[in-house]
């Protein structure tokens, strides 16, 4: 059984891992030359970093109910080939209206990457495992942001920005025959585990889903209070979270640095919310609680964006620590978070409930990163970005506390 975690969880992590490298690598791509290159305004720049979120949102339903009903294992093997593809892609194109195609696309080809994990995890996991598991899946973002920042500052310093969506998007097609391989839908179709071992860990998910109701269907699902509350509660969560991953080195580029340095400094908080997540997942299964940890979390990083709009741009290390604590305080509690979303929700319609919640976080993720780009470029400082950031996060902590008080038992 610890397979799971040695065999299945790494090649789940690499693989959603490789879905955060080319919608972040964006603003690398903005700050190295690519807007002058090209002749794109600020409106623009804007436009093409939110149109991912855009296609991300349109088609993430579909995609999930086509994993929850047939493959998750099918979708993100051919999901891994059409991402790494239009990702390179972005740096062989000269037209800006094929730019705005590319974006969108990405986004749609990816929609449906973190619902299908999610649905995946649930059936590989139980309930005293579930938030490190989510957890270690969704480090893949902080991650990824971690190295990505390194390695896009230093490939687009020596070999440009073209080159540098190039090679940024060969290893998700070759990583797609890895998860072909060692990836399946069900325990039961695993090899590498002991038919005891199968029938063990599909007895023990199918008890813990015993006293979870299921609905009649996903319109059913839809409608359901709770459902609805946590999408728009995700909505806001979402603002704070991509206005900030899109457009952190570009904040960082108002002072003067080398893409070198601005690679390392764009690392940091990324690095520093790897240990957040680990620690909030931890403690969350072991204490078995959820939501009442997601909302301090929230409310410290609205909290830190606001003392960066009060320090304004003259401290920049004080602003740059506090955009530390912000980066670290938003990804903490994903692991808590989505490891509720599994425990509340039915079993025949948490794919299609996920991939909406999820769905209106890419909506906030479009708002988020349009937002604040048109806010930098409209005020030439991220000041009216932390304000927007943080008032989206402080009431998305507000609406979580109030779940978190009716949160149903998960012993």
């Amino acid at each position: 059984m610890n397979r799971r975690w040695t065999v299945l969880l790494p090649v789940v992590f690499i693989s959603y891992s490789l879905s955060y490298l080319d919608r972040a690598n964006f603003s690398f791509g903005a700050a190295a030359g690519m807007a002058a290159d090209l002749h794109i305004s600020q409106a623009q720049s804007s436009l093409l970093g939110s149109l991912f979120f855009l296609g991300y949102f349109l088609f993430q339903i579909p995609g999930a109910i086509y994993a929850q009903r047939y493959s998750a294992k099918r979708l993100i093997f051919f999901g891994l080939i059409g991402w790494g593809a239009l990702a390179s892609a972005t740096g062989l194109i000269a037209d800006i209206r094929l730019l705005y195609l590319d974006r969108f696309f990405l986004g749609v080809v990816e929609s449906a990457v973190l619902p299908a994990m999610l649905i995946l995890q649930a059936r590989w996991y139980t309930r005293s495992e579930r938030a490190r598991a989510n957890a270690f899946l969704v480090l893949g973002n902080p991650v990824t942001m971690l190295w990505m920042s390194l390695l896009s500052g230093y490939l687009a310093a020596n070999l440009g920005w073209r080159m540098m969506f190039v090679i940024e998007g060969l290893p998700p097609i070759l990583w797609a025959f890895v998860w072909w391989r060692l990836v399946s839908d069900h325990p039961r179709e695993a090899s590498w585990l002991s038919p005891a071992d199968r029938t063990t860990l599909e007895d023990k998910l199918a008890l813990e889903q015993r006293d979870i109701t299921p609905v009649r269907n996903y319109a059913a699902a839809f409608k359901s209070a709770r459902v609805m509350v946590l999408a728009f509660q995700y909505f806001l969560w979402s603002i704070g979270v991509y206005g900030f991953v899109i457009w952190l080195p570009s904040i960082l580029r108002m002072r003067d640095m080398s893409m070198v340095e601005l690679g390392w400094l764009s690392a940091i908080p990324y690095l520093a919310a790897v240990i957040a997540e680990i620690s909030v997942a931890t403690w969350s299964d072991f204490s078995r609680r959820r939501m009442p940890l997601v909302w301090p979390c929230l409310a410290l990083a609205a909290a830190a964006f606001y003392g960066s709009f009060l320090l304004g741009g003259t401290h920049f290390w004080a602003s740059f620590v506090l955009l530390v604590v912000a980066g670290a305080m938003m990804y903490a509690p994903y692991g808590p978070y989505f490891a509720y979303l599994a425990e509340t929700l039915p079993a025949n319609v948490v794919g299609g409930a996920i991939a909406l919640i999820n769905s209106m976080g890419a909506l906030g993720s479009f708002v988020g990163a349009y937002g604040v780009g048109m806010l930098n470029g409209m005020t030439g400082s991220p000041g009216a970005s932390y304000l927007m950031m943080a008032a989206a996060l402080i009431v998305s902590a507000v609406i979580t506390f109030f779940l978190g008080r009716q949160q149903p038992s998960t012993r």
